[in-house]
């Protein structure tokens, strides 16, 4: 098995090609070493030190690593996991854990507003297809009062330009397309709004230290 390594706008995330056929359907992410269960070869992964997510595409792994880890140091063993599982023939997926975490986000329903249906469309169609070049994906998760509900993925989910690709990007073709479309925001985890908020208090203690030092 050949593996290819792409580069993608987050210099911490990597994307592996294997050269088969990942997720035959819809996608799958781990962020957690509890969440990587549901997936032998994502639990693998996780058993790799400096490893802080995985996510599966359809034809790609996309691995992001702790900011401090060194991919040098750890390609080697993400190659030999990734050829050792597809040389055993396992599932991909666990059947009694891994439903859950396969996105089918996208997927029209009959109740679904002719402007949802739109904007599931243009997701699945336009949008996804590209954030999946980089190594990431897009989950739709609601459009309320004119704001589409999002969350990126993958590489895209810790990348210092999300919020570029967020606003300039998924947010100025909606808008384009579909005239009831008023903005798009991203969803965050708990952990990741969790981290979000800290990261905020420390910026304001910095501040108010700064402006205590003049």
């Amino acid at each position: 098995m050949f593996i290819q390594t792409e580069a993608t706008p987050n210099e911490d995330s990597l994307k592996f090609k294997p050269g088969v056929s990942v997720l035959t359907s819809n996608t799958a992410e781990f962020l957690t070493a509890r969440d990587s269960l549901a997936s032998p070869l994502a639990a693998s992964l996780f058993r790799i030190d400096g490893v802080q997510s995985v996510f599966f595409g359809s034809d790609f792994i996309t691995i992001t690593k702790d900011s401090d880890a060194n991919w040098q140091l750890m390609r080697p063993e993400i190659y030999g996991t990734i050829m050792d599982f597809f040389a055993s023939g396992q599932p991909i997926m666990r059947e009694d854990h891994g439903e859950g975490l396969l996105r089918g986000d996208t997927e029209i329903l009959p109740e679904d507003s002719e402007t949802v249906a739109m904007i599931k469309e243009l997701l699945d169609t336009r949008i996804r297809p590209t954030i999946q070049e980089d190594g990431g994906d897009i989950e739709y998760k609601g459009f309320e009062d004119g704001i589409v509900k999002v969350k990126l993925q993958g590489s895209c989910r810790t990348c210092d330009s999300s919020t570029v690709t967020l606003k300039n990007g998924i947010e100025n073709m909606m808008m384009h397309y579909i005239p009831e479309v008023q903005g798009v925001e991203q969803v965050l985890d708990e952990h990741e709004a969790v981290s979000v908020n800290e990261f905020k208090k420390f910026e304001k203690m910095l501040e108010q230290h700064q402006m205590g030092g003049v």
